[in-house]
């Protein structure tokens, strides 16, 4: 089944030139050239993905991705956001509120379609999993990690996690005691590798910390080098 991408923007120019890539790349593609347009598009049709700008007129971008990862029925939708604002903390604040990827204009439309492919294939992950993988429970401490129900559960209670916060976690946890570095865990929870988005790592890293609460720890900074999953607390 084609995946349909949903392309926000409010300069023509660009929004033909991403949805002319998106349809060669053999995707459906809707189109919003303003937030309020996305949001009620999104409550009418089913949609797969959504490229989203941040500087939109009315409803800017990071509020589209607010509201959005604030609604029950849309907050595991992914987003990749696409901005020309070169200050790094607009593009932490996007993460931060659920988007799963970001884009600086200008941008190669390759590397977008990449992108994007990336990002779906991490949504729809586990379908090609062994039963044996499937079947697999990761305890450490009181923190489970259930790949069946792909949910995490700390002291029996469920913690909401996006579908590359529970990537990340769960790809830590697989290689307890081993330090990820920056690129491979790029390379294996995002799908790319590119040193100029490391800083992407970092931020999911702290807001996984934060849903963690208790057992934020588990993840330790190796200072330098990345980051790993505490080998004692299996």
């Amino acid at each position: 089944m084609t995946d349909t991408i949903l392309v926000v923007e409010d300069e023509p120019d660009i929004l033909g030139l991403v949805s002319y890539n998106l349809k060669q790349a053999g995707f459906q593609v809707e189109e919003a050239e303003d937030g309020e347009v996305a949001l009620q598009l999104i409550e009418d049709r089913p949609v797969d993905l959504v490229v989203l700008d941040l500087m939109l007129p009315g409803i800017d971008g990071l509020e589209v991705c607010r509201l959005l990862k604030q609604n029950v029925e849309h907050k595991d939708l992914p987003i990749l956001m696409l901005t020309a604002r070169t200050e790094e903390v607009d593009r932490i604040v996007g993460l931060e509120l659920g988007a799963e990827d970001y884009l600086v204009k200008p941008f190669s439309p390759r590397e977008l379609i990449l992108r994007i492919k990336a990002i779906l294939r991490r949504v729809k992950g586990g379908k090609g999993e062994s039963e044996e993988e499937a079947a697999e429970r990761i305890q450490a401490g009181g923190l489970t990690i259930d790949l069946v129900g792909h949910r995490v559960l700390l002291e029996g209670e469920a913690i909401e996690l996006t579908a590359t916060e529970f990537r990340l976690l769960l790809t830590l946890a697989q290689r307890r005691g081993r330090v990820q570095s920056r690129e491979e865990l790029l390379n294996v929870v995002w799908g790319y590798e590119y040193s100029g988005y490391r800083r992407t790592v970092d931020t999911h890293i702290r807001r996984l910390r934060e849903k963690l609460g208790d057992a934020y720890d588990l993840v330790e900074t190796v200072r330098g080098v990345g980051y790993r999953f505490r080998r004692e607390s299996s």
